[in-house]
């Protein structure tokens, strides 16, 4: 037993060390040139937030694992060197909070901030939008609070008789325990807007010295942000169809593989896709379930190891946020048209990132509470079902919202309304834009 829980301490440790790692690896990839050697701050913020978002994601299968560390106590002693859950837990949420709703709004405000001005004004400016940022957050909650923060728990009163403490135990057993067009044409056509979006830029230039910055520049710059954008794009799909170089054949082979990997992990995508639609039907819609599906399928992979079963449950949870980060990432902040804070590999600037990990850190907590109660068999008798499957399942309000699986039917509806979206409108390839047409 204690050398499980050397080992779970270990595993912990490990897992911190490369979620640290692939945290800074996204930051590398994802960020745009032009933040290259600067803009410290919200990058060190971004990592930190990833990390953050990651692991408390998997701190749900450590928290099984934490609890199978003592199965077999009889006395809390008994256990050494098990995880403090509970401490954990409240540690992660704490820093969670002061993420989403002050450290992460002031590397915004700092970053976007007039470059003109001195540091000093910038850190001032940013501090001033931070706290009525905050005080306006915390007036909302402590309104909630206020209103609907109680929580009525279902009480039932048990009761037995005492049996006489025996002289011996030989009595008891086992069964009675005690307890298609060509490159050239299409470069020269993307070299054609290339110039023409160069000609708008100076334009806006000259503008901008002369001190004409109305209305009609904003929206002409605004206007030339997207086409540098769709430009760019452009620019990368032709590299990528037609290489160009001493090594083009080196790269156009590592073009076809990563497109063979990218089917490989979609069909491996699809498959625990429906296990999830699946499982949330047979478990969760259908009263009485119709079985524990992949609760039972952890617990015989535990009985084969020790962890296998919580390798499999941490897979399963991970997926779903990888699931709810790609489609944040690909759609960013999308109002009706207009698609605010985009991630693009080698293109994400940091407001954008920043942007971006706050709606993570927000949407962890719901991944966590989500899998807590899609996986409530085999996660029983642990901190986290402790705190989200039985008091938040209580809470006065929004309780109803757990009662009548309010959010199991949106996830499987989401789901297949995803599924015919993409059917039918994702292999469209999208229609290049008009030329760039500066308003007057």
């Amino acid at each position: 037993m204690g050398d499980f829980n050397v080992a779970l301490v270990i595993v912990a440790a490990v897992v911190s060390v490369l979620v640290l790692l692939v945290s800074v690896y996204l930051l590398i990839n994802y960020q745009h040139p032009d933040d290259a050697n600067q803009a410290y701050f919200p990058k060190l913020v971004v990592i930190l937030g990833i990390t953050v978002a990651v692991l408390s994601i998997l701190m749900l299968p450590a928290d099984v694992a934490n609890r199978q560390a003592c199965r077999r106590a009889i006395y809390s002693g008994a256990c050494s060197l098990t995880l403090p859950m509970k401490t954990l837990w409240l540690a992660v949420y704490i820093a969670d909070a002061v993420l989403v709703f002050l450290i992460i709004p002031f590397a915004i405000f700092y970053y976007e901030g007039d470059q003109d001005k001195s540091v000093g004004k910038r850190l001032t400016s940013a501090l001033l939008w931070v706290t009525v940022s905050a005080v306006v957050c915390g007036l909302i909650l402590g309104i909630l609070y206020g209103l609907v923060g109680k929580v009525d728990f279902t009480v039932r009163h048990l009761s037995s008789a005492v049996e006489t403490f025996p002289n011996s135990f030989t009595s008891f057993t086992s069964g009675q325990p005690c307890i298609s067009t060509s490159p050239r044409l299409e470069a020269t056509e993307l070299g054609k807007k290339a110039r023409e979006l160069k000609k708008a830029a100076e334009a806006l230039h000259q503008e901008e010295r002369s001190g004409n910055k109305g209305r009609k520049w904003r929206k002409n710059v605004k206007a030339l942000g997207k086409e540098l954008v769709l430009l760019e794009d452009d620019m990368k799909a032709l590299e990528e169809m037609y290489p160009q170089g001493e090594q083009a054949e080196a790269t156009w082979a590592m073009t076809v593989l990563g497109y063979i990997g990218k089917l490989l992990f979609g069909v491996i995508g699809l498959i625990v896709s429906i296990a999830w639609v699946a499982h949330i039907v047979i478990y969760l819609l259908i009263n009485p379930p119709l079985s524990s599906f992949l609760n039972e399928i952890f617990i015989k992979l535990d009985g084969v190891w020790g962890l296998l079963g919580t390798a499999a449950f941490a897979f399963f949870c991970f997926y779903l946020l990888i699931a709810v980060i790609a489609g944040e990432m690909m759609l960013g902040l999308k109002l009706v048209f207009i698609t605010i804070h985009p991630m693009k590999w080698g293109g994400t600037l940091m407001n954008s990132f920043l942007f971006n990990v706050g709606l993570i850190l927000l949407c962890s907590i719901s991944v966590i509470q989500f899998c807590a109660t899609a996986f409530a068999y085999y996660a029983q008798a642990t901190a986290a079902q402790e705190i989200f499957g039985h008091t938040l399942q209580s809470l006065r309000g929004i309780k109803y919202l757990y009662k009548y699986n309010v959010f199991q039917y949106g996830f499987v509806a989401l789901a297949i309304l995803t599924l015919f979206y993409y059917a039918i409108f994702g292999w469209r390839k999208r229609k290049p834009s008009g030329r760039f047409q500066i308003s007057n």
